[in-house]
């Protein structure tokens, strides 16, 4: 890192929106947020942003909760108390706590960071970097701070290149060949290229860089503010968009990969689907994602349990595992894996075979089970001989499947079943 990037993230203080259910991905976020919904094995979806934040140099975060924060919370206590306050290091859990009346939660992503400002403002950083919690990706965000300060803009909107045909789905920035925002659009149509690229188009990532006095008075302003919904993305960027400078940073310039990803990567997984795909695609042999990269590890809380233990070795009753990654503290008896993905403890049964299965932590699947294509909630205990994955309207009656053909388990699920 450059010392004068080094300098940038020094100076600036990182806040992460992760108060969101992420209500797409069904029963998987009935018990937590979609920040802490597991990811990849051993991490939380919101370790990306973690990372990205101290593997940039920014050791000073806080991060606001809302819906269903218990194991968000846990998680972070945890996984993320390395910090040392004599240093002039912390992560603050800010959980919404009615800071400026008895009445209001968090009513919009701008509302959550105007209800902490006495708390960032203790601080006294001279830059704030506002994240969201919950999308998977790399980036080193003091290359995107360095942007915000050679442009001279009021605000820096992260923003990921996405096809225009895509790009109808997402908040799109209509830029100038300086990068300059002309028009903020959400889900729009017609989605205005990028110049130079006709077949892309610019898509908001909700990462945002600002002075934090410039900040301050935006946000007090918006909350005065009655037409206002309080919202970075809805309210605050169109604002400085028409009233001041919003400049666009492309995802592509700060991305970080290793030697084998070939492409930036950026992935909200927001949809059962996009989890289920997502996951799996780490047990490719090449994965779009490299999450064994040493130079730019995912920090994440590290389980005390002994290694992966694969038992059996008879026809028909071995315990294997192809394509497949398997973490600490997990037992596949007799069991056959297929490109599979299995977090802490899980235990497969003799005879059972998996393919396209994303197993939570304490998954126990019993004897002659047949599953494919599934994700399985944390502790979901899998009946003997059940089948998943072969008749869709049997799978559709029992449990959540989706469009794509992934069928959702939950404990809840299987308790009606009797």
């Amino acid at each position: 890192m450059k010392r004068q990037n080094q300098r940038l993230a020094q100076q600036t203080m990182a806040f992460v929106l992760a108060g969101g259910r992420g209500s797409r991905l069904q029963e998987l976020t009935d018990k937590r947020a979609k920040p802490a919904v597991y990811f990849g094995g051993k991490c939380r979806i919101i370790d990306f942003a973690l990372s990205n934040a101290v593997n940039s140099g920014i050791r000073r975060i806080s991060v606001a909760t809302q819906y269903k924060a218990h194991s968000l919370i846990r998680h972070l206590q945890r996984g993320w108390s390395f910090f040392r306050a004599e240093r002039n290091e912390f992560l603050d859990i800010i959980p919404a706590s009615q800071q400026l009346n008895e009445t209001n939660w968090y009513m919009g992503t701008a509302d959550a960071v105007n209800q902490n400002i006495e708390i960032i403002e203790s601080y006294g950083p001279k830059f704030i970097l506002v994240l969201a919690g919950d999308h998977v990706y790399k980036q080193d965000y003091s290359l995107m701070i360095e942007h915000h300060v050679e442009s001279g803009a009021d605000v820096t909107v992260g923003c990921v290149e996405v096809p225009r045909e895509e790009a109808s789905a997402f908040g799109v920035m209509h830029v100038d060949e300086n990068d300059k925002i002309i028009d903020f659009l959400e889900k729009p149509s017609d989605p205005p290229p990028m110049p130079g690229h006709p077949d892309q188009a610019l898509a908001s990532m909700g990462i945002y860089v600002f002075d934090a006095e410039f900040l301050y008075d935006l946000l007090r302003k918006d909350a005065d503010n009655p037409d206002s919904k309080h919202d970075f993305g809805g309210d605050l960027i169109p604002h400085v968009v028409e009233n001041g400078t919003a400049i666009a940073h492309p995802f592509s310039r700060s991305c970080v990969r290793s030697g084998i990803e070939e492409q930036a990567y950026w992935r909200d997984v927001g949809t059962v689907d996009a989890f289920w795909q997502a996951n799996i695609d780490l047990t490719d042999f090449t994965p779009e994602l490299d999450l064994y990269d040493t130079e730019w590890p995912i920090w994440t809380y590290s389980e005390q349990t002994p290694p992966a233990k694969f038992i059996h070795n008879e026809e028909g009753r071995r315990g294997s595992a192809v394509s497949s990654m398997v973490s600490g503290g997990c037992i596949i008896s007799g069991s056959q894996l297929d490109q599979c993905l299995l977090y802490t403890g899980v235990r497969t049964h003799s005879y059972a075979s998996l393919k396209g299965v994303i197993a939570m932590p304490h998954v126990d699947i019993g004897r002659k089970a047949k599953l494919t294509n599934v994700v399985i909630d944390r502790g979901v205990k899998i009946p003997e001989g059940m089948v998943v994955g072969e008749d869709p309207e049997l799978d559709a009656k029992r449990f959540r499947r989706t469009e794509g053909g992934v069928c959702l388990i939950t404990e809840a699920m299987i308790e009606k079943l009797g």
